[in-house]
C-alpha cells in the first residue's frame, strides 16, 4: 500500500513572555507542521528524521489519522491505485506504533494480543495463531504471560508493538520506537521494520537517531522548525552535502539555513 500526505499543516498555540507587559506571558500561534507532503510505497522504510521538537510525532499523527490537519490531505491507495474512502478499511491497514504509548499495567503481553485482536473483529481461532507468531517473531517467549507492570522497558516497547501487529497491517507508523531502549531491544525492533519492508509492507520510522536511521531506511525526510529541509536517499543526501555520515548532513543543512536567516 502508499500512503501520502499532501500539503499537511498543523497549527498550535503557546505560551511565550512579552517583555513589553513586564514578563506577563501571551498567546501565540506556530505551525508545527508547515506545508509538508510526504509519500512512502510498498516495500519501503521511510524515514522521518530531525530533533525534538521538529514536527515528526505531529506528522505521523496525522499520516495515521489520529490528528486531522487543518490543511492538506492523506491518501491510502491499494496495489491497484485505488485510494481507500472507508474510515475502517484505513485502519485496518495501519498499525501506530509510538514509545510513549500506555500500555494496561495488569494484562500480560498475550492478554493485550487477545483483547486487540477482538477489537479488530478478528475470530479466536485467528487471534491465536497470529499471538504465536508475534510472540516469537518479537522474541516474548519469556515474558508473554507476565503482567506489563513487571516488564523492563525494551519488554514493555515490544508488548506495545505487537498489539499493533495482531491484525496484519499493511503500514507501519513509527514514532520513536527505539527511544531510550538498550541495544539489543533496538535491535529487535530494527530487524522487525526490516522484515516486514523485504515482504512487502509500507514503513514510516521517526527518530532523532541519525546512525540508526542510516542503517535501516530507504529514503529518508529531514524536517526541521515543521518543515522539510532535504530529502532523498541517505546516498545522495551525503553527496549533495558532501558529508559522510547523516548527522553531518542535518548538521550542515541547519547551519546554512541560520547562516542565511542571520543575513
Amino acid at each position: 500500500m502508499r500512503i501520502e500526505g499532501k500539503n499537511l499543516k498543523k497549527s498550535f498555540t503557546r505560551l511565550v513572555k512579552d517583555e513589553t507587559l513586564k514578563k506577563r506571558e501571551r498567546k501565540e500561534s506556530f505551525f508545527a507542521v508547515n506545508d509538508i507532503t510526504v509519500s512512502a510505497s510498498e516495500g519501503e522504510i521511510l524515514g522521518i528524521l530531525g530533533p525534538n521538537g521538529a514536527g515528526k510525532t505531529t506528522l505521523l499523527r496525522m499520516l495515521s489519522g489520529i490528528m486531522k490537519p487543518d490543511f492538506g490531505e492523506v491518501c491510502i491507495a491499494d496495489g491497484d491505485g485505488t485510494v481507500l474512502h472507508d474510515e475502517k478499511s484505513i485502519k485496518r491497514n495501519i498499525g501506530y506504533i509510538s514509545g510513549n504509548t500506555k500500555l494496561y499495567g495488569r494484562f500480560s503481553p498475550r492478554e493485550l494480543l487477545y483483547m486487540f485482536g477482538e477489537i479488530y473483529g478478528m475470530e479466536e481461532a485467528a487471534i491465536k495463531e497470529r499471538s504465536e507468531e508475534i510472540i516469537k517473531l518479537l522474541d516474548m517467549e519469556s515474558f508473554a504471560d507476565s503482567r506489563v507492570s513487571a516488564l523492563s522497558t525494551g519488554q514493555t516497547q515490544r508488548a506495545g508493538i505487537s498489539r499493533c501487529l495482531i491484525h496484519s497491517p499493511e503500514i507501519y507508523i513509527f514514532d520513536e520506537p527505539t527511544l531510550g531502549l538498550d541495544i539489543l531491544s533496538s535491535r529487535t525492533i530494527l530487524d522487525f521494520m526490516k522484515n516486514e519492508r523485504d515482504r512487502g509492507a509500507t514503513v514510516l520510522y521517526s527518530t532523532h537517531y541519525m546512525e540508526e536511521a542510516e542503517f535501516l531506511c530507504d529514503r529518508i525526510v529531514m524536517i526541521y522548525k515543521g518543515m522539510i529541509i532535504a530529502q532523498g536517499t541517505p546516498a545522495s543526501l551525503k553527496e549533495d552535502t558532501g558529508a559522510s555520515n547523516l548527522r553531518e548532513v542535518f548538521l550542515k543543512l541547519i547551519n546554512d539555513r541560520e547562516d542565511k536567516s542571520d543575513e
